[in-house]
């Protein structure tokens, strides 16, 4: 059987690293085996959905690589879901109920002073075709519940908890539509995957409940629910994910100058023991990806980590990559000679000024201007396709008797304006030979 996984955002805000990473992972899943990746947008809730945030979560995961094998939107499939509740409502799984959030939150109340867990008492299944037609006629309009079959324990195998056991007892009948007719998730959502042919459900470990809901209401429609695995959730360095972090978008990150590779990187192996390689691409991370590798752990994402990855995953990048990413006029072999010493691409840019000028030198003593009066001469005298660096620093030590630090350093603070940076074997060819001269005569 093809395996068919979806990521089914809610278009009320920008995605951030824990959406991306559950989309990432329902996406290696399918890729792992050749199979579909679909992208739903869950976008019932008409009053807080909106369309910018749709067109952000499609470029969210084009740039991130994700591209899906279908799409679609829930706010087009009423008709659908309509349908199958009334199914359900003639199968007499689904009913009319009419406390308000006021006497639910009451009812919770007296049962928890009592020691009792907080389950809806079902009070409106014992109201009367009368009672409806007489809360009808006062203006009352129901909202909708699920029955839930207390006479079957709820099992599935999760592909990352293990075994799960649910008692229907212990669980209180969820509400499935509003009084003004609008969905909740729960309903909507299986539908979906039973019309989408989703075969793997890959979500956050907070869905675990409603999974057991959800896997009656499969049954109920006459389907065969979906595998399932559950995700720990994600936590930031101080131990819980903050507000700040679950706020920022993949557009902060680019404003950071994170590439796509990293986050797609990191996120793959976060919430297993194995390490994150930079090395690894989409392909490989998708044949490597296994639910068996995640741990019931919270995973922690530190945004150090994530620039520390980037930093490795830039060291890599192939010019063709990066080009339209780099300051006018910078080629190949600019890129090649600073790319070891940036962390992120916007970086490049201060090592081209270094590299087309100008540059501001330290301050030098009487000796050294000197020493490097001499090296401008000896500069000037070169072949500055044949290796002048290792040319004119050969030449000094034999002319000057310096070495190491006392040789190296003075030139590449001269030609450069700094005291460390790219090997000057590959930076000194690139900066113009007459500049170069320039540089030395101080």
């Amino acid at each position: 059987m093809t395996t068919v996984t979806r990521f089914a955002p809610s278009p009320t805000g920008k995605l951030h690293v824990g959406n991306v990473r559950t989309a990432l992972h329902n996406w290696l899943l399918a890729r792992k085996t050749g199979g579909k990746f679909l992208l739903r947008i869950d976008d019932t809730d008409a009053e807080r959905s909106r369309e910018e945030y749709v067109d952000a979560i499609r470029a969210d995961l084009a740039w991130l690589g994700l591209t899906h094998d279908g799409e679609e939107r829930q706010s087009l499939r009423t008709d659908l879901y309509e349908r199958e509740f009334q199914r359900l409502v003639e199968a007499g799984r689904i009913y009319r109920a009419y406390e308000t959030s006021q006497e639910l939150d009451l009812k919770r109340k007296v049962l928890l002073g009592r020691g009792l867990p907080p389950i809806y008492d079902r009070a409106a299944l014992n109201l009367t075709e009368d009672d409806h037609a007489a809360k009808a006629a006062a203006g009352e309009k129901p909202h909708w519940r699920f029955l839930l079959d207390h006479t079957q324990p709820i099992t599935w195998d999760d592909g990352i908890r293990g075994p799960q056991n649910f008692d229907a007892r212990q669980m209180s009948d969820p509400v499935i539509r509003r009084a003004d007719g609008s969905w909740l998730y729960m309903l909507p959502s299986a539908i979906d995957d039973i019309d989408m042919g989703i075969t793997d459900v890959l979500r956050g470990e907070d869905h675990v409940s409603n999974t057991a809901t959800q896997i009656q209401m499969f049954t109920a429609l006459g389907a065969t629910p979906p595998r399932f695995a559950h995700e720990a959730l994600l936590t930031g360095s101080e131990g819980k994910l903050s507000k700040r972090l679950g706020a920022l978008g993949m557009a902060d990150f680019r404003d950071q100058g994170i590439e796509p590779e990293a986050i797609v990187t990191l996120l793959a192996r976060l919430g297993t023991s194995d390490p994150v390689d930079p090395s690894l691409d989409s392909a490989a991370l998708a044949a490597s990806f296994d639910l068996s590798r995640f741990g019931r752990a919270p995973a922690r994402f530190d945004e150090a980590d994530l620039h520390r990855v980037n930093a490795q995953i830039v060291h890599r990048l192939p010019y063709a990559r990066v080009a339209h990413l780099l300051p006018e006029g910078m080629g190949e072999a600019a890129w090649e000679a600073i790319r070891p010493n940036v962390a992120h691409i916007d970086e490049t840019q201060g090592w081209w000024q270094v590299l087309t000028g100008p540059v501001t030198a330290p301050s030098f003593d009487d000796e050294t201007r000197t020493f490097l009066t001499e090296a401008a001469q000896i500069a000037a005298t070169l072949d500055w396709q044949a290796d002048p660096w290792r040319t004119l620093t050969t030449a000094l030590k034999d002319s000057t008797s310096r070495k190491g630090k006392a040789l190296f350093l003075p030139l590449r603070q001269a030609l450069t304006g700094h005291d460390h940076g790219p090997e000057m074997a590959a930076l000194l060819p690139l900066i113009a030979q007459d500049e170069a001269v320039r540089r030395l005569s101080i």
